[in-house]
């Protein structure tokens, strides 16, 4: 049974990064204590585990099980819990999800198959069964992943509505269409359907541009290392405060041009060394492919973090007052 009944995917959301240890086997204490410096931050409404930012594509099943069950013992009684859902294979997506109810998780984020990047796009039936698959596994809400059209892994904006009504349990979009005006076209139809669709932004590098546009919450790795601004600007935001919203979103340009720069697969590289600069993690240890960053580019991340006054003190943010 889900933790938190009837989660309704909403608000600020961090994707946690996932701690390694010199051997690149999972540092459990420190991924706690990261889960725990996201979770716990006042206006977050939920933490997402086993997504990019924690490195799912290079987990085994039996690890991600852990992250989750490691994950729900630490927060979860505290904050709902979204289960990446990372697979090639409908079938193995399914069973990932019916793990993830068996474990207590709250919501599931489901990315597209990479083996839809082929010509997925025109066999719309194609990702309707993949939705279906992982639906009938488990009744837990369900938010899309949206992928850039480019790649090949978008869903067309036609195949999105047409998932919305074959799948009832889809709650919200993680929106990274990367295209503004179709993310503002997803935002002004499906958070206005009958049964309303959530739009959660992931667009980190334009993200106050994306909120007022009238996103419903984010879903952002960034938020592993910057969740009380996040929190800070969807407020503002909110509030109509757009004076604030801009003095909160010149904090976050800095390392928004840090981490999101090319080569863009570095993003949560990235992030990591910014927690070990902070203080906040031991190592900042990446699986292959990733690798260690040069030292160069780790100064340039520790000077981003300086430019956005995000500092060790207290372990936390300074925000201005």
């Amino acid at each position: 049974m889900p933790r938190f009944k009837d989660f309704q995917p909403k608000g600020v959301i961090p994707a946690t990064l996932l701690a390694l240890n010199d051997d690149m086997s999972i540092d459990e204490a420190s991924t706690r204590k990261h889960l725990r410096d996201c979770a716990l931050v006042e206006g977050v409404s939920a933490v997402t585990v086993n997504g990019h930012a924690s490195e799912v594509h290079a987990c085994s099943f039996d690890e991600q099980q852990r992250i989750l069950a490691a994950s729900l013992a630490e927060v979860g009684d505290r904050v709902p819990l979204i289960n990446g859902i990372y697979a090639d294979g409908s079938l193995e997506a399914a069973r990932i999800a019916a793990m993830a109810a068996r474990e207590g998780a709250s919501c599931l984020l489901v990315f597209p198959p990479n083996s839809m990047s082929m010509g997925g796009q025109l066999r719309p039936e194609m990702a309707i069964e993949h939705f279906r698959r992982i639906a009938d596994a488990t009744d837990l809400p369900i938010i899309c992943f949206q992928y850039p059209m480019a790649g090949g892994l978008g869903y067309t904006f036609d195949t999105l509505l047409k998932l919305f009504e074959a799948v009832p349990t889809i709650r919200a979009i993680k929106d990274w269409s990367n295209d503004a005006m179709l993310h503002e076209k997803h935002i002004r139809t499906f958070q206005n359907l009958p049964k309303p669709v959530t739009v959660l932004t992931t667009h980190s590098s334009w993200l106050m541009a994306s909120l007022t546009m009238g996103a419903d919450g984010l879903l952002s790795g960034a938020g592993s290392v910057i969740a009380d601004l996040q929190v800070a600007l969807f407020r503002a935001v909110k509030a109509g405060d757009l004076t604030q919203a801009q003095a909160i979103n010149d904090r976050i340009y800095p390392l928004a041009q840090a981490f999101y720069a090319p080569p863009f697969l570095d993003m949560h590289n990235r992030m990591k060394e910014a927690l070990l600069l902070l203080g906040r993690l031991d190592k900042a240890v990446v699986r292959p492919p990733l690798l260690k960053l040069p030292e160069a580019e780790i100064a340039r991340i520790g000077a981003a973090l300086q430019a956005a006054g995000v500092t060790r003190e207290g372990g936390g943010l300074r925000l201005a007052a």
